[in-house]
């Protein structure tokens, strides 16, 4: 579960300023930073166009839904810095942020579902890993641009 929301958290954080390729001061949008994303799983995990056409608009909305719930549960965060409030409040918080966890992980497997009927279970985890692969990169690449 933690992993997800680290990938989540990423999409955000990389979105606004991470290039997949090359130098990361470049700054992408986030229909170009897609666009990157879907090309490369479409490539590793072997999409045809027709998979891709009727994938692809299912997965963003997935994503727009998780990074939804992921900004309200940061939203939540946010506001404990401040410190001085009571005990009860921090755990307003923290069951706040809990069930904006566990609603992004029902999405997911609500979503599987959908998946299914476009994509084989192969295809489904081959889509997966190369999300993470993804990211991965992402990191990689962020790390080489932070230290020229």
């Amino acid at each position: 579960m933690m992993k997800r929301v680290l990938i989540g958290m990423m999409f955000l954080l990389f979105a606004s300023w991470a290039g997949a390729t090359g130098g990361c001061d470049q700054r992408l949008s986030k229909d170009e930073f897609r666009a990157r994303q879907q090309a490369y799983i479409v490539e590793k995990a072997g999409l045809t166009q027709e998979e891709a056409d009727a994938f692809f608009p299912l997965y963003f909305e997935l994503q727009d839904r998780k990074q939804q719930l992921h900004e309200e549960a940061w939203q939540l965060l946010r506001e404990g810095k401040k410190g001085d409030l009571p005990e009860s409040r921090y755990e307003e918080i923290l069951e706040g942020v809990y069930d904006a966890r566990i609603a992004a992980d029902r999405l997911e497997k609500t979503y599987y579902g959908k998946f299914k009927k476009i994509l084989s279970n192969k295809k489904i985890y081959l889509v997966q890993r190369a999300e993470m692969r993804f990211h991965r990169d992402l990191l990689k690449h962020a790390g080489k641009g932070r230290r020229k």
